[in-house]
């Protein structure tokens, strides 16, 4: 056997569950809270120009990407904070796309055009 006898034991634990496990609930729930008013602001205001499409588009790409990854996995804390990921993302492009649209005199929206042009020479290059 390699490495320290305490390896080959089970893990510790913090009154019946492993500490891993511990470490994953407490920090799928410091991750949920810090994006809460993040979607509350987002949804009061609707005020999304300050987010970038592209990387919007590129966020929710790897995340559906990550998901062949994580949902490999046995269930745990993980499943929960990255289903809340694929949802948080998915709901902030849908917000940006329905209330960024700003038309401008030719009946196009300027900056959705733009930021379109910037995720494509992102994914290109």
């Amino acid at each position: 056997m390699v490495g320290p006898t305490w390896l080959a034991s089970a893990e510790p634990s913090v009154e019946g569950m492993e500490l891993s496990v511990a470490a994953g609930v407490v920090s799928t729930v410091i991750f949920v809270v810090s994006m809460v008013p993040m979607l509350v602001k987002a949804a009061r205001t609707k005020e999304l120009q300050s987010y970038s499409l592209g990387n919007m588009l590129l966020t929710n790409a790897g995340n559906l990407v990550h998901s062949v990854y994580v949902f490999s996995l046995p269930p745990g804390p993980i499943w929960a904070m990255h289903s809340f990921y694929l949802v948080t993302t998915a709901t902030m492009l849908v917000w940006y796309l329905r209330y960024t649209r700003q038309p401008t005199s030719a009946g196009t929206d300027r900056r959705q055009e733009s930021d379109a042009t910037e995720a494509l020479a992102t994914v290109a290059a």
